[in-house]
């Protein structure tokens, strides 16, 4: 019985594509035009060009070869010291331009739900560019370049129209092995700056992975010597704060003690059955803003060095959590202001598990000023991220990322109940005041015009 089923599954099948050809082929004829295009061939997932394939790299790495034998193509000989030659500002500058008033579909890869610029996209080709310039500097060596960290992101206005999107840096500061890269984002045609960000590279050697020395950057002008100096006075504050360790070593001091104090006395009122004071809805534990997310990181975002992944699509999903962060914690539309200093503390392997874990850290309200700018809420979130080797079990810190979002029209309140949240609240508020010092972002607490309005 079996013998004889097979042969008639077979007709049937026959049967069935000759009627299709021959009854239904006319009412396809007008999509013969269209093709199927893989999307991965629009997506900006390869941020930087890579010299082999996933595959290839992984063959490499299985048969005990070293990456620079499956990265390296530039004939670079590592067994001899390089020879330190020094470079301008305009020999690492660069520029690329994102045409979205002529490209349709690369403006669609580029929009948000809203219609407007996703941000967060953007921040991959920063990162991004700022891995080329950094290559462009340390010419003609070919040292393993990683993102150190990023200094600052700041959002100087908000963008009411999709224009064409000029994206442009250079090295700004130099060290022994690292350097400072700034870009700026502004709209063509009107040449509007309206972001900038700061990134710290460093150089490895792609064998041993010590420390490569690079190119010195040597100012051509006054005013490239302010920027040098300045860049220079930034990294040794960032070194001195990271071997002071913060709230970490050190108590909070006496302003700070009575702000704990007193948010202590207001939250154990709140939670006392008997004080008759309830927690008002627009106060909400810190506990409950905490979001999470996990992910399993793909080789297709990779970097340029094959086997971790590309620091860009980092900011990216990190900067994305945090946004639902922010409008879940405040019911309402935030607005990116800046993303504060970061340090990238481990790279994040291909393969590896990514656990993301987001908490509204700080809030500033800011009423509404004579300029006109609009009452509302600084809402500061933290992401903190650990990668996880699913094979030996062991987990590391990868990374905090501070982000500072503007929500209009809203009050409402982070409340620490905690010891360790109320540090955790401190350290928001001293990058809150670092941030507004600095001038890149918040300029005041009762200003922003340029940003909110």
């Amino acid at each position: 019985m079996a013998v004889k089923v097979a042969p008639v599954r077979r007709a049937i099948a026959v049967v069935s594509a000759r009627t299709f050809s021959t009854s239904t082929i006319s009412r396809f004829a007008n999509t013969r035009t269209l093709q199927f295009t893989p999307q991965v061939n629009r997506s900006p997932a390869s941020p930087m060009r890579r010299t082999v394939t996933w595959l290839e790299a992984l063959h490499a790495r299985e048969e005990g070869r070293p990456a620079i034998t499956a990265l390296g193509k530039g004939g670079s000989d590592f067994n001899k010291p390089s020879e330190i030659l020094e470079r301008s500002m305009d020999d690492s500058y660069t520029s690329i331009l994102l045409p979205f008033k002529q490209d349709e579909w690369l403006l669609d890869a580029y929009v948000n739900s809203s219609g407007r610029l996703r941000i967060g996209q953007i921040f991959q080709d920063l990162d991004a560019l700022a891995g080329v310039i950094a290559y462009k500097h340390c010419a003609p060596a070919e040292p393993t370049i990683v993102t150190a960290s990023v200094d600052r992101i700041s959002l100087l206005r908000r963008l009411t129209a999709l224009d064409d999107v000029e994206l442009s840096g250079n090295v700004t500061w130099t060290g022994r092995s690292s350097m400072e890269i700034t870009i700026k984002a502004r709209t063509v045609p009107d040449n509007g700056i309206f972001l900038t960000a700061n990134f710290t590279f460093v150089a490895r050697h792609p064998v041993t992975g010590k420390s490569f020395p690079i190119n010195k950057l040597v100012p051509g002008n006054e005013a490239e010597r302010h920027t040098f100096e300045r860049a220079e006075s930034y990294n040794a504050a960032k070194k001195k704060a990271a071997k002071d360790g913060g709230l970490l070593t050190s108590p909070p001091n006496a302003e700070e003690a009575d702000i704990i104090h007193a948010m202590w006395l207001r939250q154990r009122a709140y939670f006392d059955p008997n004080s008759g004071l309830d927690l008002p809805t627009d106060v909400i534990p810190m506990n409950d803003s905490m979001m999470h997310s996990t992910m399993l990181m793909q080789p297709q975002y990779r970097n340029r060095h094959s086997y971790m992944i590309f620091g860009g699509y980092l900011l990216r999903q990190t900067f994305e959590l945090a946004y639902c962060c922010a409008a879940a914690f405040s019911h309402g539309q935030p607005h990116f202001i800046s993303l504060d200093q970061t340090t990238f503390r481990s790279p994040v392997p291909v393969g590896s598990v990514l656990y993301l874990t987001a908490t509204v850290a700080y809030t500033q309200h800011q009423p509404k000023s004579a300029t006109g700018s609009p009452a509302g809420t600084f809402v500061q979130v933290r992401v903190d991220t650990t990668v996880r080797d699913i094979e030996h079990g062991t987990a590391e810190d990868s990374g905090s990322f501070t982000y500072t979002y503007f929500v209009e029209n809203k009050k409402v309140s982070v409340l620490p109940v905690s010891y360790a949240e109320a540090m955790e609240y401190l350290d928001g508020r001293r990058k809150a005041i670092e941030s507004r010092n600095f001038g890149d972002a918040l300029k005041g607490l009762e200003v922003l015009d340029s940003a909110v309005t």
